[in-house]
């Protein structure tokens, strides 16, 4: 079974040969995107259906498009999005790959699970959009119907605006996954993140209100998960930091008892 080496193996790598490793990540990278695309681009239709029935529920009006190339290119874009989104652990695979080598033993075993929960989180921030935030505004924006003025959805509009919330969504719910990753490395502490919580609540209803279209339950939808994500951010950090402490007391421990009695087994 192979290992990923490291620098305690003591063996440097050429730059020549980190440029065709660097090359190779990004071809296997690239051949899984293209084939992700045919396949999505070959369900595109029942993927948009399935995108677009939370309105369809709502309202049965057909969504139209009114130039020659829109729907095409919609159905392009959608298969684009979904082929990023289903290869991103593929990806991220790679980059850990290409990276591995150059990292410790004890610093790829501390980087690994992040590596895991980042497409999970991802994912769990767009189903989020999908099965909660969606149906909720969905119902708000139909209800300005009228008898004078009735929705008539554009194919590439719509579909833009599922691909922003899903991906602003997704990109939040990181948010726990960066945070205590700089706790890790020693970058933040629990301390600092909890001294700074209002400029967080701050900042988080700013980027709710860039990230998300212009009515207040979206944004809201948005902001809300940031101040509960950076929360639980605080409470990750202060759990890390206990760990961290008592790997170090132990570690003191045991350099205590050698130095007491040096002829003692390790």
């Amino acid at each position: 079974m192979s290992t990923i080496s490291g620098p305690e193996d003591d063996k440097k790598m050429p730059l020549l040969d980190h440029l065709i490793e660097l090359r190779k990540r990004l071809l296997w990278s690239a051949i899984v995107l293209i084939i992700l695309f045919g396949i999505c681009f070959y369900f595109s239709q029942p993927i948009f259906k399935f995108l677009a029935a939370p309105l369809q529920s709502r309202d049965p009006t057909p969504l139209v498009y009114t130039a020659l190339t829109e729907a095409f290119f919609t159905y392009i874009k959608l298969s684009l999005f979904v082929a990023f989104i289903l290869g991103f652990p593929v990806f991220a695979t790679q980059i850990w790959l290409f990276v591995a080598p150059g990292l410790y033993r004890h610093e790829r075993a501390g980087f690994l699970p992040f590596l895991i929960s980042t497409p999970i989180m991802f994912y769990a921030g767009a189903a989020m959009v999908y099965y909660i935030v969606i149906p909720v505004a969905w119902d708000f924006f139909v209800g300005f119907q009228t008898e004078e003025i009735k929705l008539l959805p554009k194919v590439s509009e719509y579909l833009s605006l599922i691909m922003q919330l899903m991906f602003a969504f997704g990109l939040v719910f990181e948010l726990p996954v960066l945070l205590t990753l700089l706790v890790r490395i020693g970058m933040v502490s629990s301390a600092g993140l909890a001294a700074k919580r209002r400029y967080a609540i701050v900042i988080a209803f700013i980027a709710a209100a860039i990230l998300t279209p212009p009515d207040v339950i979206s944004q809201c939808a948005l902001a809300l998960p940031i101040v509960l994500l950076y929360e639980s951010s605080i409470w990750i950090g202060k759990w890390i930091e206990k760990s961290r402490a008592k790997a170090e007391l132990a570690a003191e421990a045991a350099e205590d008892a050698k130095a007491a009695d040096p002829t003692a087994e390790p």
